[in-house]
């Protein structure tokens, strides 16, 4: 994989797509989208907050304002893409097609162009409304993948969030070392 776009949405969690960002090989180009609703997120629940973004090497961000940027269009290489929280809001919207920021856009583009599309959909209890959205989405080969824990990960909340962070990289094909099921 050379190229990913990981989206951060305005769900609780949106620490995660940060963790996330930061546990992918240096070599990877990335583009992340940060919503605003995850910016206010971001600085209630990681104390040194979106500014710690700017210093991972190998990351553009990008204005989730701008529907003409790079990500927005097929012609745009990129394996795979990731939405770590996906709120409800970005679920319903990546459902129904709505391109209105460049997040909706970027995951519709994965859709049509039939590549790797990954949302750790956040929030519960789930509605009839946003299951029904996740096995739409499902049946077009789209990853959902919650955040949820694996108790046997480890003792501490680092431990578990690495457990998430290692699935989801092996659901994208990207290499990752976390602690693994042991019987």
């Amino acid at each position: 994989m050379k190229r990913l776009i990981i989206g951060i949405s305005g769900a609780s969690g949106a620490s995660l797509g940060y963790k996330f960002i930061q546990a992918l090989p240096k070599e990877l180009e990335k583009y992340c989208v940060i919503t605003k609703g995850a910016k206010k997120v971001l600085q209630n629940e990681e104390r040194e907050g979106f500014h710690l973004l700017k210093q991972i090497e190998n990351l553009e961000i990008l204005d989730n304002e701008d529907l003409g940027a790079c990500i927005s269009s097929g012609s745009f290489v990129c394996e795979a893409m990731a939405i770590i929280p996906c709120s409800q809001n970005t679920l319903a919207k990546i459902s129904c097609g709505i391109c209105d920021s460049l997040l909706s856009r970027a995951a519709s583009v994965m859709l049509k162009e039939q590549r790797k599309l990954l949302l750790a959909v956040r929030e519960m209890p789930l509605s009839a409304i946003v299951l029904e959205n996740m096995l739409k989405l499902a049946r077009l080969n789209v990853i959902i993948a919650p955040p949820i824990l694996g108790y046997y990960a480890g003792k501490n909340l680092e431990e578990i969030e690495e457990l998430l962070i290692g699935k989801w990289c092996d659901s994208l094909g990207i290499p990752s070392n976390y602690k693994r099921w042991q019987s």
